[in-house]
Order: structure tokens, then C-alpha cells, then sequence
């Protein structure tokens, strides 16, 4: 009996393996950072082993179209048009907020300010020597050298491109005309490098080079930031304060916004979210209940209180409460074969 006891034990055990699921996601690199740290705790606390492949967000749109990955990730939510075009019904679970930066490698320099019409001449290739006039006169204390500027952009389809782009695109009529906004752009100057990891070591590889990066790669490599001047005319630092600033704002019920150029006095104008993005009936691809709701419970922790204190570790700004609330209406209408994951 005991031997029967134990096999049927064992059994038990085997089966409660077999049965845990396991999720995949692909997409954005910009909180590639805090979504290793989350599904790492997430599969310690519950056994669910969660993998993710930081491929930028086209890629990650890409993986969901595609159907073979769990959940996408973008920093740059779908427009009605990119919607449509999906083979089925998507929504956006926002998951944290981050700011895009301005990272540079200046010997002898560690803080720079630029205003909008500034950067967006850097971008462009109209001001190409960092001790460029317009430079000096915002930096009066700031001893430029005679330097080429090299600026470094994403070379792959990205999110957090187009976040810095939709800035430029709101504070530029010129660039809004010749360049625009999106996940890839025909650059008019500069070199490339994929993911905001190339991005950022790119920068601090090149003497004189300028590039935009989530937030967390430059802090995380300490690359120095500019001071950008936001809609109020203040020069802001990117922090979590700053950056949580800009979305403190009315936030549609899909949450679909862009929070750059903020007027909000103190926030870091280049700021937004980043979204996980699902197909809104589970029932896909062969994918069993049971991966449909092991997906919607990865989503509510990523919006609970554990993962947003992760996110705030690791530099970004966790979602307002009124945020959460949004997102956790959006899971609640999430269905499986039409009948809700969730209630």
C-alpha cells in the first residue's frame, strides 16, 4: 500500500508539473530591464515560467501577428489603421511609464541643456560640431570642444523611436514635414544600432556622439543626460518624479495616448508608456483556457504592487492608481471561445 501510496504521490506531482504553462512575449527593449526583473519574481512566486525576447517593439507587433508568442510589447501603441490590420482584435495593457533620453559622450562634459529647436537641428544635421554657437549660448559654463557630432539612432523598427520622433514631430513643424513620426524613420544624418542596448553602447564607444536611449540604459551604463526644456519652458532632468509628472493627465479608456510634450510644469517632455499587448480572445493558435488565463493572471501582477515597485527600482515611473484601474477594466473583457477570462 505504501508503494501504491507513493507511486500515486509521484503521479500527482508529475501531473502538477505537466500542467504549469509556461509564456512567451517578444517586442519592445525599452523596459526590457524591468520585465526581466518582474518574470523572474513572477516565476519564482508562482512557477510559471515566463520567457521574453527583446526585439523591439515592430518586431514584437510582428511576433503577435504572427501568432506564435503569448503577449507582444510596444512603446508605441497601435494606431487604428496598424489595429485593422491585425488578423484579430488587440488591446494595450499599459505597464509602466519611461522617458526616452538624450545621452551623449562629451570628454570633460557631464550636463548639457538643449531646448527643442536646438535638438531637433542636432537630429537634422544642421548643427554638426558640439562647440556650435547655439550650443555655447545655452551653455554658457560649459567648455565645448571643437568635436564632430555623431548622432546614433535605432537601425530596427522601434518604439522607443517613436516616441522620441512624436516629440520632435509636436515641437518641430519641419521635422513633422521632412521626417514625421513612427517606429523607423529616413534619417537625415548619423549611424545606426539595434536596440536600445547598441544605442546606448554605441554612444559611450563614441567621443562626440549624441543618441536617444530609454532611460534606464543610460543610467544603467552612466551615460550623461541632457536637460531637455519642456512645454513650461523649465529645463528637466529625467527622473521618476518627471517622468510620472506627464502622465498625470486624462488618459483615454484604451489608454492609447502619447504623453510627450506634456504641459504639466515639471514633467520631462519625452515620456510615455509602454504597453503588453494581447489579442482580446485568448482562443488562438491552439492555445488551451488554461494559457488564457495564465496569461491574464501575468498581466494583473504586472499591474499589482510587486512589479510596480520593481519598475521604480530600475528607474521607471510606475502607472498612476487611475491607470491600473483602466487596465484592469481592459483585462476584464478579455475572452476565451467568447466568454470572459475574468470577472
Amino acid at each position: 500500500m505504501k508503494k501504491i501510496g507513493l507511486f500515486l504521490a509521484l503521479a500527482l506531482i508529475s501531473t502538477a508539473a505537466f500542467c504549469q504553462t509556461s509564456l512567451s512575449g517578444a517586442g519592445a527593449t525599452f523596459p526590457l530591464p524591468f520585465y526581466n526583473m518582474a518574470f523572474e519574481q513572477y516565476t519564482k512566486a508562482t512557477g510559471e515560467k515566463v520567457t521574453y525576447g527583446g526585439i523591439g517593439s515592430g518586431g514584437g507587433i510582428r511576433s503577435l501577428s504572427d501568432k506564435v508568442v503569448d503577449f507582444g510589447a510596444s512603446d508605441a501603441f497601435l494606431s487604428d489603421k496598424e489595429l485593422r490590420e491585425m488578423p484579430a482584435p488587440v488591446v494595450h495593457i499599459p505597464t509602466c511609464s519611461g522617458a526616452v533620453v538624450v545621452a551623449f559622450n562629451i570628454p570633460g562634459v557631464e550636463a548639457i541643456k538643449l531646448t527643442p529647436a536646438v535638438l531637433v537641428d542636432i537630429f537634422m544635421g544642421k548643427i554638426k560640431n558640439w562647440d556650435d554657437a547655439s550650443l555655447k549660448r545655452l551653455n554658457p559654463s560649459v567648455k565645448f570642444p571643437n568635436l564632430a557630432i555623431t548622432v546614433v539612432y535605432r537601425s530596427d523598427g522601434s518604439g522607443t523611436t517613436n516616441m522620441f520622433t512624436d516629440y520632435l514631430t509636436k515641437v518641430s513643424k519641419e521635422w513633422a514635414t521632412k521626417l514625421g513620426a513612427g517606429k523607423t524613420v529616413k534619417w537625415l544624418t548619423g549611424i545606426g544600432a539595434k536596440g536600445n542596448p547598441g544605442v546606448a553602447g554605441t554612444i559611450k564607444e563614441t567621443k562626440g556622439a549624441i543618441g536617444y536611449v530609454g532611460s534606464e540604459y543610460s543610467f544603467a551604463q552612466k551615460i550623461p543626460t541632457a536637460y531637455l526644456q519642456n512645454k513650461a519652458g523649465k529645463f528637466i532632468r529625467p527622473s521618476i518624479a518627471s517622468i510620472s509628472a506627464a502622465g498625470k493627465s486624462s488618459i483615454p479608456a484604451d489608454t492609447r495616448i502619447m504623453l510627450t510634450n506634456s504641459d504639466a510644469a515639471l514633467a520631462y517632455p519625452i515620456s510615455g508608456f509602454t504597453w503588453i499587448l494581447i489579442y482580446k480572445d485568448q482562443d488562438y493558435a491552439n492555445r488551451s483556457l488554461a494559457q488564457a488565463q495564465a496569461t491574464i493572471k501575468l498581466m494583473e501582477y504586472m499591474l499589482g504592487p510587486n512589479a510596480q515597485k520593481i519598475a521604480s527600482s530600475v528607474n521607471y515611473a510606475p502607472l498612476p492608481a487611475s491607470v491600473v484601474k483602466q487596465a484592469k477594466a481592459i483585462l476584464r473583457s478579455v475572452t476565451y471561445k467568447g466568454k470572459p477570462v475574468i470577472k
